[in-house]
């Protein structure tokens, strides 16, 4: 969208903005959609079929005409025919050109959400949307940045405030999500976050299986090694390596909201001086790698040294979540699986054991 406005090419933006059932996309699926002389770019999917191409003609209509449009595509079997979209849900889809996408109140905030997807601050958009029977209009939008401060308004102060009450507690998240204001009114929170940071203290064989596993999820990786022999860059394949003392090295990066710290390095002393560096972080995550024992040793020390119980009991020591495996890349799978969950708030249970809940969790 950046590249686009920038260079004064016109775009439509396409958002699921609700789900009922099951649907191919969840809430917060977007397409950015460009005019049809532009041989059909188009950047971003709503799940493909006709409901895509559909709503493709409808964001093209919308930058000849103006307005928006707000419509619901119900995934019946006659569309399935044509599409294979068998899920027999239904997509709300709203279209907007980029100048009502992107204002709130009367600014430009697309600078904002650059800078956010980019790595600065996180934001959260907020539009609000009003059901009347099966059909949704759009009341309004606002901009919450991560200490609550506002661009736009939805129309009144209490609206106002508990959209940015709803808007902070989403923003770790970091996935979009409706959630009801009133009986007639939802809010679609929209979290607008840079990539996930994870931190790797030692890089020995775990390290870099947990460093490879974390590449392929998107993660920015940096590694921390004292040993010239394993701080080689080349082993890494696209992780930062920072060479030198590993718990300074830990205890000087600026760890944010979104950064997830994994301690695995070669002894005893190290691991327990990088805990003691980690939890003087503001890192929302810390796992250790190791024995149940080495744990309770750790945690005495950190009382020791002053350390609050509560952030004691927050280091996930032993790292990782039960899987059975024991090969530095089935460790590294059980220690990324326990991140993406923390990451997601996911409850880490069975797919299969939802027999009784929606196949769409949005929904």
């Amino acid at each position: 969208m950046s590249e686009l406005a920038e260079a004064g090419r016109p775009f439509a933006v396409a958002t699921v903005v609700r789900t009922h059932g099951s649907t191919p996309q969840v809430v917060g699926a977007r397409m950015v959609v460009t005019p049809g002389e532009d041989r059909g770019r188009a950047a971003g999917t709503l799940g493909g079929g006709c409901v895509e191409a559909d709503a493709i003609l409808v964001s093209r209509e919308i930058l000849e005409r103006g307005g928006h449009s707000l419509r619901a595509y119900e995934l019946t079997e006659d569309l399935a025919w044509n599409t294979g979209l068998v899920c027999g849900g239904t997509m709300w889809i709203l279209a907007e050109r980029a100048g009502e996408a992107l204002t709130c109140g009367d600014r430009d905030c697309l600078p904002v959400l650059d800078r956010a997807a980019a790595g600065g601050p996180p934001v959260v958009v907020v539009t609000l949307l009003r059901r009347a029977g099966r059909e949704l209009h759009r009341d309004g939008r606002m901009l919450v940045d991560h200490q609550g401060g506002r661009i736009g308004s939805l129309g009144s102060e209490a609206i106002d405030a508990r959209a940015v009450d709803e808007a902070l507690r989403q923003l770790p998240h970091g996935t979009a999500r409706l959630v009801p204001f009133d009986e007639s009114q939802d809010f679609l929170l929209e979290p607008v976050i840079g990539q996930p940071r994870l931190v790797i203290a030692g890089g020995g064989h775990v390290a870099l299986a947990i460093a490879r596993q974390a590449l392929l999820l998107d993660f920015d990786v940096d590694v921390l090694e004292d040993r010239p022999e394993f701080a080689d860059p080349a082993r890494f394949g696209g992780a930062r390596v920072l060479a030198g003392d590993v718990p300074t090295t830990l205890g000087s990066i600026d760890a944010g909201w979104n950064t997830y710290i994994v301690i695995a390095t070669r002894g005893h002393k190290l691991d327990a001086d990088c805990v003691l560096a980690a939890v003087g972080t503001e890192a929302r995550y810390i796992g250790l790698l190791g024995s149940r024992r080495k744990t309770v040793l750790i945690a005495e020390m950190l009382r020791e040294r002053g350390i609050e119980d509560a952030r004691i009991a927050s280091v996930r020591s032993p790292v990782g979540l039960d899987l059975g495996g024991r090969t530095p890349a089935e460790i590294a799978l059980s220690v990324m699986a326990e991140v993406t969950q923390e990451r997601y708030r996911g409850t880490g249970a069975p797919l299969s054991r939802w027999k009784s809940r929606p196949a769409n969790p949005e929904a």
